[in-house]
């Protein structure tokens, strides 16, 4: 599986790994979370990111694949309030609980990065956050400090001395990053997860979509439906192509260092596997898709900005 230097971290990370979302809103069965992502890990991939917030997957995943720890880079997110933990949302005290908790529920003694789970520009500004955050690198309990999210707040992230990594929305549905967030993170060296890369599987039915799912994919779908473009405007045969392009659309940007799939069926997984084998898309498919976005926010009068 091809590999990308991760930004100023130097760790070498696998084109795509695994976003734990779904394994925590869904409540997957654990045997099945086991099958999936030591599939994934047996594959080669070694990039797996999840949250404190995505309700059950670290614990989830310290009983999956903790023994295996040694095999992937392992990144969390932390700064909401939690009714079992001290501190207010995006306190100091809150971000050094929830490092502690995360390492306890993914049974490992230290995390590769820990990212602030999307707040907003005001509160990065203060610093309070991040100073945690540096309070935890400084004891060994995570390697690297970084920020998800979107928008200006992200872009003001990429640009912070002391942030390494950058976690945004990247598809085909979503581009704003790609001409913001992107340019500020090639700038400074910094590490790029992309999030969403298939678009919450846009191209089905809202009412095929499961639990939260379906009520998150709103805003894509209505963008997708502007935007009018077919997988034979792509060089594609039809529909059953849009999981391939997606990836792929996403991982064609140079700067986008892992795209992180979410899913709880093992079919997928290998499916995600072997499209992102297949590389970029061509160029002229990347500017098709490009161009339809620019065209379908015009035709909106608006402007698309980076969904959170």
């Amino acid at each position: 599986m091809e590999k990308r230097i991760f930004g100023k971290t130097g760790l070498s990370v696998t084109s795509l790994g695994f976003g734990a979302g779904p394994i925590g809103f869904l409540e997957t069965d654990q045997t099945r979370v086991e099958t999936i992502v030591n599939a994934l890990l047996d594959a080669g991939v070694n990039f797996i990111d999840t949250a404190a917030s995505y309700r059950g997957s670290e614990e989830a995943l310290g009983k999956a694949v903790g023994r295996r720890r040694r095999e992937f880079v392992l990144v969390s997110k932390c700064g909401q309030q939690f009714e079992d933990l001290p501190g207010q949302a995006w306190s100091a005290e809150v971000i050094l609980a929830t490092v502690d908790q995360s390492l306890r529920r993914l049974q490992t003694d230290h995390l590769d990065v820990m990212l602030l789970h999307s707040c907003g520009l005001e509160l990065l500004e203060k610093g309070e956050a991040i100073g945690a955050l540096l309070k935890a690198r400084e004891s060994g309990k995570i390697r690297y400090l970084g920020y998800s999210g979107d928008n200006e707040a992200a872009v003001f992230a990429a640009r912070h001395p002391e942030i390494s990594v950058i976690e945004t929305s990247i598809n085909i549905c979503d581009q704003a990053n790609i001409l913001t967030v992107l340019p500020m993170a090639r700038e400074q060296n910094v590490g790029v997860i992309a999030k969403r890369p298939i678009a919450n599987s846009v191209w089905r039915p809202a009412q095929d979509q499961k639990g939260i799912y379906e009520d998150y994919t709103k805003a894509y779908q209505e963008r997708f439906a502007t935007m009018r473009i077919s997988p034979r405007d792509l060089g594609f045969s039809g529909e059953a192509d849009w999981p391939e392009i997606a990836l792929r659309f996403t991982l064609s940007q140079p700067e986008v260092h892992v795209a992180i799939i979410g899913t709880t069926n093992p079919v997928n997984a290998k499916r995600n596997l072997d499209n992102a084998a297949k590389g970029p898309l061509d160029r002229s498919a990347v500017e098709k898709l490009r161009s339809a976005f620019e065209q379908a926010a015009q035709s909106r009068n608006e402007i698309w900005m980076g969904l959170t």
